[in-house]
C-alpha cells in the first residue's frame, strides 16, 4: 500500500508537482519529513500566539502568526488552516518591520488578479480565502516576502460556541488539520496539505483565554494542560485561563466553559457601528436571542414509541485508531460498536431501524429498515460485532443519497445518526444533500477524535434539525450518544413560530433562518437588526410558539432595548455571518437559474461587514515600497500537524492487500523516518464492496474481558427483560445457583431476572445511568406490563443477594 504526500514550487508562474510515495509494508524510508527549504531548514511559520475572549454564548479569536524568510530569495508561503465552520473572519493585517498593512474585503475574483499583480510588480502582498469546498478551512498565501525579512499577520474571527450535552459551551481551536479525503467523482479540487509529527512541527503555540458572561462561571475544563482558573471580580462572572507551557500538536485545543444557571433565556442588544449609515445592517442595532423554551413536564415524562432509527457508521482505516492514546486498546471502531449495541437495546417496541457503513463503498445490514423485534436485533448485534475499520476512504455522500431515496414509513418520522472521524474534501456538498432533505428527517451527528472537521459536524446537524456532540481524548461515546437518542425520541415539536412586540418606532428584521427544531433543555440563537428610534427605558418581547403532541404551547422573553456597553461588534458580525451563510446556501440551490442578484448580495453583505464570505476575499498589499524584489519567487506550504493515527498498527487484512489506484483518493500526510515498517496511515480505501459475513478471516489477539455493563446489556431482550440464564449470573458475577435460589416462588423467572438487572445497575453503575437510562426504562415498562406478584419481595431478595440497598420506587416500578 503507497502513500503521497505533494509539495508545490512556484517558479516565475510555471508549478512544479513533486510526488513522494511510501511503501510503509515493505520498510520503505523517507529521507525527509514534511515540507523544507531547499536547504533543508524549517519553514517560515515561526510561532502562533492566540487570545480568546469569551461573551456568555460567543466568542472572539485573534491569531497572531510570525513568518520570517531565512532563504536568499523572496518567497510565497502558504499557510492551510482550520477555523471553526460557523466562524466569522473580520479582520486580518499584516506587519512587515515598522509598516502596517490592514487587509479589505474584496470580491474574490478581484481580490486574487489584486494579489498576482502586486506580486508581479514586486509589492508584497496577502491574500486570505475561505476554501470552496469546506467553510472550516482557510489559507493564507504570504507574497513575495523579501530575504530576511519577517512579517507578523494578524487574523480575527467569532464564532458562537456550541452547547454539549452537559451544558458546557465547546471552544475547540483545531491545532490539527487533517488532509481531507476527496471522493472520485466529487466537484472541485482538494485543499493541499502537508502534515507532520508533532515533535517536527518547527512553530511554537500560546493560548490564553478571558471569560465574561451575566451569570458565574462555575468552571473551565480541557483535555489540555491549562494554568488554574483566575477569577477577576468576586461575583466570579469574569475570570481568565491560559494554556500551560509545553503545550505539544498532539490534539486540539479544546475548553469547556460552564456558567451557573445555564439555561436562563438572554438576549443581547448591540449598537451600530457610529460610521455606518442608519437603516443599514451595520448602521443599526442588532439583537442577539438566546432562547431555552422548556416544555411541560406532563409531555417530557413519556417518549415517543415510534419513529424509523438509521445508524450511519464510518470504516474507514482510520476508525481503527485509539480513542486516546492513553488507552490504546480502546479504538474507534470497537467504540462504535459498544455504542451500537446501547443504541439497540434502548430503541421502542414498534420503531423501526437499519445500519448503515460506509468507507470508499457503503454496505446496509438491511436492504430497507425492518421493525424492531427481537428477531431483528439479535441479526442486526450479529453483524455489529463484526464490523471492522476495514472499508477504506471516507466517501459519505453516496450513502446518505441511498438512505433518503428510500421512502419514509407513515407515522415512524427519521432519525438518522452520523458517526465519523473524517474530513471529507466535499464538505458543501454533504451538507447541502442533508439540508434538501431536512424536511424527511433529523441528522445527529458524532464528530469521534482530534481534527474532526466541525464544519461537516456541525453542518449535519444543523441543517438536518438536531443535534452535535464531538468526542475528543479520553471523552466516552456513549453517553454524548445517549444524551442525543433522548433527543431523537422527544416528541418532535411544529409549527414553530416567532413573534416580536417592540415599541411602534422601531422594526425588526430576522437575520436568521426560520426555527425548524426544538429540544428540550437546548438552546436556540436568533439575529436580528433593529432599525428605528426607542425610548431609553423601552422594552421589546419576544415569544416562542410551538405545538407539542397536539398541544400548544408557549415562551415568553423580555428584554431592554438598551444596547449593551463595550461589546464591540461582534454580534452585528455574527448576524452577517449567519445572513451570508443563508444567502449562499439559497445561490447554490438556484445556480444557473437566476441572475448573479444573490451572489451580488452576498459580496455587497461582506464587503459591508468586514465578514468572509466563499465569495469574497481579504487582501492587502503594501505599496509604499516600490523597491523591485530580485530573484525568482518560492513558493512553500506550511505544514500541518498530523493526527497521531499514523503510529496506530496496521490490521492484518490491511497489510496483506494490494495498493488501489491513486485516482480514487487523496492522502496529503508526510511519514516521519521514525516510523516502524509495521505502521503507516491506513486511510486507503479498499476497493469494491462485500457482505460483512464474506470477509477473509484473519488471526486476531484474544480480545480483552467485556466491560460488565455492555456484558450485562448484551443480554437484554428486545422487549427489555432479561431471562433467568447462566450468562446472566455471569454478568452479575454470581453462579446459577445463587442467583436462582432466592427468587421468590410467586414470580416468574423473567421478572426475577429483570428485576435482579435493574438492582445491579442502580447499585454498581450510577455513575454512568446517562448510558443505560433508556434501557432501564424500557425493563420498567415491562415490568409493569406484567403485573407480577410480590414486586416488593423481590426487590428485597435482590437487595440482599447483590449486596445492594436500592429502592423499589427508584426502579420505576
Amino acid at each position: 500500500m503507497s502513500m503521497m504526500y505533494s509539495n508545490v514550487i512556484l517558479d516565475h508562474g510555471r508549478i512544479t508537482s513533486l510526488y513522494v510515495f511510501v511503501n510503509c509494508c515493505t520498510g520503505a524510508k523517507m529521507n525527509h519529513c514534511g515540507l523544507l527549504t531547499a536547504k533543508k531548514e524549517p519553514v517560515p511559520l515561526k510561532s502562533i500566539e492566540v487570545e480568546l475572549e469569551v461573551r456568555d454564548h460567543v466568542a472572539t479569536v485573534v491569531s497572531t502568526l510570525l513568518y520570517e524568510n531565512k532563504e536568499d530569495k523572496p518567497l510565497e508561503a502558504v499557510f492551510v488552516f482550520p477555523l471553526p465552520g460557523d466562524a466569522a473572519v473580520c479582520h486580518f493585517s499584516a506587519k512587515i518591520g515598522q509598516t502596517q498593512i490592514v487587509a479589505e474585503v474584496k470580491e474574490k475574483q478581484k481580490a486574487h488578479e489584486e494579489y498576482d499583480d502586486a506580486l508581479s510588480s514586486g509589492q508584497q502582498a496577502f491574500l486570505l480565502e475561505e476554501s470552496d469546498q469546506s467553510p472550516d478551512i482557510f489559507s493564507l498565501s504570504v507574497g513575495s516576502l523579501p530575504p530576511g525579512e519577517s512579517a507578523s499577520i494578524r487574523l480575527e474571527y467569532v464564532t458562537e460556541l456550541a452547547v454539549q450535552a452537559d451544558d458546557g459551551l465547546r471552544f475547540c481551536l483545531p491545532a490539527v488539520l487533517n488532509p481531507r479525503y476527496q471522493p472520485q467523482g466529487s466537484e472541485g479540487g482538494s485543499v493541499q496539505v502537508t502534515s507532520v509529527p508533532a515533535s517536527l512541527v518547527p512553530y511554537s503555540l500560546s493560548f490564553s483565554a478571558r471569560v465574561s458572561s451575566p451569570r458565574p462561571i462555575s468552571k473551565v475544563e480541557s483535555k489540555c494542560s491549562l494554568d488554574p482558573l483566575q477569577y477577576l471580580n468576586t461575583e466570579q462572572t469574569q475570570a481568565t485561563v491560559k494554556l500551560a507551557a509545553g503545550h505539544k500538536f498532539d490534539r486540539d485545543v479544546e475548553l469547556l466553559i460552564y456558567y451557573k444557571d445555564a439555561h436562563q433565556p438572554t438576549a443581547v442588544v448591540e449598537a451600530g457601528q457610529a460610521s455606518a449609515k442608519p437603516g443599514t445592517l451595520m448602521g443599526d442595532p442588532v439583537v442577539m436571542l438566546s432562547l431555552y423554551p422548556e416544555f411541560p413536564q406532563a409531555v417530557m415524562s413519556s417518549v415517543v414509541s415510534c419513529g424509523e432509527f438509521v445508524f450511519l457508521i464510518d470504516r474507514s482505516g482510520s476508525m481503527d485508531c485509539p480513542m486516546d492514546n492513553s488507552n490504546q486498546q480502546e479504538t474507534r471502531i470497537g467504540s462504535a460498536r459498544d455504542t451500537l449495541l446501547l443504541l439497540l437495546k434502548s430503541l421502542p417496541m414498534g420503531c423501526y431501524f437499519n445500519i448503515y457503513s460506509f468507507g470508499s463503498s457503503y454496505q446496509h445490514i438491511f436492504p430497507k429498515s425492518v421493525e424492531y423485534s427481537e428477531k431483528t436485533m439479535e441479526e442486526a448485534l450479529k453483524k455489529v460485532e463484526k464490523m471492522d475499520a476495514d472499508l477504506g476512504g471516507t466517501e459519505i455522500l453516496e450513502p446518505l443519497k441511498h438512505i433518503y431515496s428510500q421512502p419514509c414509513i407513515p407515522s415512524q418520522p427519521r432519525q438518522l445518526f452520523v458517526f465519523t472521524d473524517g474530513e471529507v474534501g466535499n464538505t458543501k456538498e454533504v451538507i447541502n444533500l442533508v439540508r434538501d432533505n431536512s424536511g424527511s428527517h433529523r441528522c445527529f451527528s458524532f464528530g469521534i477524535g482530534e481534527g474532526a472537521s466541525s464544519a461537516l459536524i456541525n453542518g449535519l446537524a444543523k441543517e438536518g434539525g438536531g443535534h452535535a456532540q464531538f468526542i475528543t481524548g479520553t471523552d466516552r461515546m456513549q453517553p454524548k450518544v445517549m444524551q442525543s437518542l433522548r433527543f431523537a425520541l422527544q416528541p418532535a415539536v411544529v409549527d414553530i413560530s416567532v413573534t416580536w412586540d417592540l415599541p411602534k418606532a422601531v422594526s425588526v428584521t430576522v437575520l436568521s433562518p426560520p426555527i425548524t427544531t426544538i429540544f428540550q433543555g437546548q438552546r436556540s440563537l436568533v439575529y436580528a437588526q433593529l432599525t428605528g428610534q426607542s425610548p431609553e427605558v423601552a422594552e421589546g418581547c419576544v415569544t416562542v410558539k410551538y405545538s407539542l403532541t397536539g398541544h400548544p404551547s408557549q415562551n415568553q422573553l423580555r428584554f431592554s432595548l438598551k444596547p449593551a456597553e463595550d461589546t464591540g461588534l461582534t454580534v452585528h458580525r455574527l448576524g452577517a455571518r449567519t445572513l451570508i451563510r443563508s444567502l449562499e446556501m439559497e445561490e447554490r440551490e438556484r445556480r444557473g437559474q437566476q441572475d448573479g442578484r444573490v451572489k451580488q448580495k452576498v459580496v455587497e453583505l461582506s464587503v459591508q461587514s468586514g465578514v468572509s464570505s466563499s465569495f469574497t476575499a481579504f487582501i492587502a498589499v503594501n505599496k509604499s515600497d516600490s523597491k523591485a524584489i530580485q530573484g525568482p519567487l518560492l513558493r512553500r506550504n506550511v505544514p500541518a500537524p498530523m493526527m497521531m493515527m499514523m503510529s496506530c498498527s496496521m490490521p492484518a487484512r490491511l497489510q496483506r492487500c494490494a495498493a488501489p489506484p491513486m485516482r480514487n483518493f487523496m492522502m496529503g500526510r508526510a511519514v516521519s523516518q521514525s516510523l516502524s515498517t509495521q505502521s503507516c496511515d491506513f486511510a486507503a480505501p479498499v476497493m469494491g464492496s462485500h457482505s460483512i459475513d464474506d470477509e477473509v478471516e484473519v488471526a486476531m489477539p484474544k480480545q480483552p474481558r467485556r466491560d460488565p455493563l455492555l456484558q450485562l446489556v448484551s443480554l437484554q431482550k428486545a422487549s427489555g427483560c432479561w431471562l433467568l440464564e447462566p450468562a446472566l449470573a455471569a454478568a452479575l458475577g454470581k453462579t446459577s445457583e445463587e442467583v436462582e435460589n432466592p427468587k421468590p416462588s410467586a414470580v416468574n423467572k423473567e421478572v426475577w431476572a429483570t428485576i435482579l438487572a435493574l438492582i445491579w445497575l442502580h447499585g454498581f453503575k450510577s455513575d454512568v445511568q446517562d448510558e443505560w437510562e433508556l434501557l432501564a426504562m424500557k425493563a420498567a415498562s415491562w415490568l409493569c406490563a406484567q403485573k407480577a406478584p410480590c414486586v416488593t419481595e423481590c426487590v428485597e431478595a435482590g437487595n440482599a443477594l447483590l449486596g445492594c440497598k436500592v429502592q423499589k420506587d427508584s426502579l420505576g416500578i
